[in-house]
């Protein structure tokens, strides 16, 4: 699914026909492209051309990642679909690890482990890492699906205005009594937001779309729980754990006296991103379906050689 996508697309591409595969085939790559403005239509019809396994669908105006997403599982007939956003990149063998665990036939949904490739010394980057660290804590314990994703192909559609797909996909799921798994080896590369702005934009339209999810769907995903994050923030920043290193980029540390300070300072953030989000569903009532990008975000994600 992209929307203004030129700078990562050709590398995301790349990095999915040399996926190294044993027991798993990717049969075909769906691009939907949704209302570009740049070269994303031209540089993915290129591939369609070259590559017999992709293949492209156009939207002609953007209107937004649900409605790109119902648009692919109209044509899709494989078991199993991997969703994956625009701006990732995955290691070599990231789809062998997501797409794996559904040889158990109890199993409908699986999540990735992304790790950002921003500079943790930088208190933006830092913001980045620590909040896909809990990500990857909590969803140690009760899976919280993100960024790529794989699942059955048991529904025809998601909720057109959501605007949190994996979130809205993870209940109907387990609505058929199948589990979600969290695969920490399917290790997906993406990019944080390097701006206080951008973080707050993408902060509030989450939660927004969490707070959606929960009236509509009856769902509460399990980063909602601030009794369940607490504990693990407080655990995180006086005893980090180390994230996986990104190809390409030296490996930094991030000394105790930045965790001490810049952590609690990132919880606000992120508290406050959740009120301007609780602000907009039920004040404003909006549903950020169609949402402002977080430019800096679409930057390009440089993960030196992987899949490339």
């Amino acid at each position: 699914m992209a929307y203004n996508e030129e700078a990562n697309i050709g590398r995301l591409l790349e990095a999915l026909l040399q996926q190294r595969l044993e027991r798993v085939q990717i049969v075909e790559i769906v691009v939907v492209t949704s209302g570009c403005t740049d070269r994303t239509d031209q540089i993915v019809a290129s591939y369609a051309r070259r590559y017999p396994q992709v293949r492209h669908l156009r939207q002609a105006r953007r209107e937004g990642k649900a409605s790109a997403i119902n648009l692919a599982l109209r044509t899709i007939r494989q078991e199993v679909i991997v969703l994956h956003s625009a701006d990732t990149i995955p290691a070599p063998d990231a789809i062998e690890h997501l797409v794996r665990p559904f040889e158990d036939p109890q199993v409908g949904m699986t999540g990735s482990r992304p790790v950002p490739t921003n500079d943790p010394r930088r208190f933006m980057g830092y913001a980045a890492h620590l909040e896909w660290q809990l990500h990857h804590r909590i969803s140690l314990h009760r899976p919280k699906m993100g960024e790529v994703i794989a699942f059955r192909n048991i529904f025809r559609q998601i909720p057109y205005d959501s605007a949190v797909d994996e979130a809205s996909i993870e209940p109907l799921i387990r609505g058929q009594g199948l589990r979600l798994v969290y695969v920490p080896e399917a290790i997906i590369y993406n990019r944080g937001p390097e701006t206080l702005s951008d973080f707050l934009k993408q902060r509030r339209r989450i939660y927004a779309g969490h707070l959606y999810v929960r009236d509509m769907l009856g769902y509460r995903v399990s980063t909602m729980s601030g009794r369940r994050i607490l504990p693990l923030f407080l655990k995180e920043i006086l005893f980090p754990s180390p994230t996986p290193p990104v190809p390409g980029q030296p490996a930094h540390r991030v000394g105790r006296l930045r965790h001490l300070v810049w952590g609690p300072l990132v919880a606000a953030l992120e508290l406050y991103g959740r009120l301007l989000g609780r602000w907009d569903y039920t004040i404003w009532r909006r549903k950020p379906f169609v949402w402002p990008v977080a430019e800096t975000t679409k930057e390009v994600v440089e993960v030196g050689q992987v899949g490339l």
